[in-house]
């Protein structure tokens, strides 16, 4: 493929170097076109190196080859990292003063960019709307996730890791992008149900294919609300965040969010039951030798969510079953799913069987992803897997 990487005047630029390094490492051909801002903060020198292509950013040398055309019809993707606000203004308004800008005004190829900034920059409405403006005519944005800035600062604003943004990006460029504007909501992690102020039900999810889940769907251009409950991993850098605890919390996130929802998925271990009365203080074993709970069952809260769509299939609805048995037992674990698709009236249910701590807490996994008239069975990482979940919802999406 051919690729051409833009870079921009900011301190993420020697990053950049990573990301040509990469690509041309895939066996791409890759063009680096850097602003002349960016060669204050890294030399052409290295970028030539490591892309083979001689660095050349003036605007009026080649004329004669009408160059910004040139390299706009040569390019099948382009990638600016970093962008900074300022770039992002001068493209969103259309303003190509530089060789950079004109080449994007003329291209057809699509653009991957991932912004770099201080957060008091990244969250200027300016800036906000020039990202929405960019969106809407197709450029993908990588928002920048949460980290240490430049100086003391720390905060969101730092650039996606050059990885991320090669496999991302590559992504985008395949056609793998057909969330592009569809509102995800994906609730992951375990609930809890209080039982005195030290203790509590719950269970063993981890929120690992939750948090897989996400990261594949913002590579295939989704905007993500992530409902985490009790997560402590590291959570993708999601357009909304909710954090929550039980049952009634997540119930309460998930209603707030259904009405502008495409698509809601529940990877969550939702706890079935709650503690009719809840102690107060903490219970002493020495006091009770002997202890009974009286429990209360929990709401279905996926088959409420059913319940609460009209006519339209709006949002699509993705169950998960953990389901306690063996692999030597497919057919049966398809049955289960099968039951528990038409019993809480959602459009898809992804099973797997969790016996002897196979699945949570781990890299990889299997599942069945069942919908009507249709089971895929999927393995591998969580990524991997969770990338068949979206190819599912895709088709869902699509009627």
């Amino acid at each position: 493929m051919r690729i051409l990487v833009g870079i921009t005047g900011g301190i993420a630029a020697y990053k950049s170097a990573n990301i040509v390094r990469l690509l041309t490492e895939a066996g791409h051909s890759v063009k680096v076109l850097p602003t002349q801002n960016a060669l204050k903060f890294i030399g052409s020198a290295t970028l030539e190196a490591l892309s083979h292509n001689n660095i050349d950013p003036d605007l009026y040398t080649q004329v004669a080859d009408v160059k910004h055309i040139k390299l706009a019809q040569e390019a099948d993707l382009i990638i600016v990292a970093p962008a900074t606000a300022a770039f992002l203004a001068r493209y969103a308004s259309g303003f190509a003063d530089d060789l950079l800008t004109n080449v994007l005004m003329a291209t057809e190829a699509k653009v991957v960019i991932a912004p770099a900034m201080h957060t008091a920059m990244w969250d200027h409405p300016a800036t906000k709307e020039n990202v929405k403006t960019l969106t809407n005519r197709g450029v993908h944005i990588l928002s920048p996730e949460a980290g240490r800035l430049t100086g003391n600062d720390t905060g969101v604003g730092r650039m996606v890791e050059p990885e991320d943004i090669v496999r991302r990006a590559l992504l985008f460029s395949e056609g793998v992008d057909q969330l592009v504007g569809k509102q995800i909501i994906i609730a992951a992690g375990g609930t809890r149900e209080v039982i005195d102020e030290v203790r509590f039900i719950g269970n063993h999810s981890s929120g690992k294919q939750g948090i897989a889940l996400a990261q594949a769907a913002l590579d295939r251009g989704a905007e993500v609300t992530f409902i985490a409950a009790n997560i402590d991993l590291p959570i993708p850098n999601v357009q909304r965040l909710i954090r929550v605890a039980s049952v009634s919390d997540l119930d309460n996130a998930l209603q707030l969010a259904f009405d502008s929802a495409d698509a809601i998925i529940m990877p969550a271990a939702v706890s079935d039951y709650r503690l009719a009365n809840p102690i107060e203080g903490k219970l002493h074993r020495s006091e009770n030798p002997e202890l009974e709970l009286h429990l209360l069952s929990n709401p279905d809260l996926l088959s409420e969510l059913s319940k609460k769509r009209i006519s339209s299939k709006k949002p699509v609805l993705i169950g998960f079953a953990a389901e306690v048995g063996s692999d030597d037992q497919v057919q049966s674990l398809e049955s289960l799913a099968k039951k528990k698709l038409h019993g809480k009236g959602v459009d898809a249910i992804v099973a797997n069987w969790v016996s002897r701590g196979v699945v949570f807490g781990q890299d990889d996994t299997e599942v069945l992803v069942v919908t009507e008239g249709h089971t895929t069975k999927a393995s591998g990482s969580k990524y991997d897997v969770a990338n068949t979940i979206l190819d599912s919802l895709y088709t869902l999406l699509e009627g």
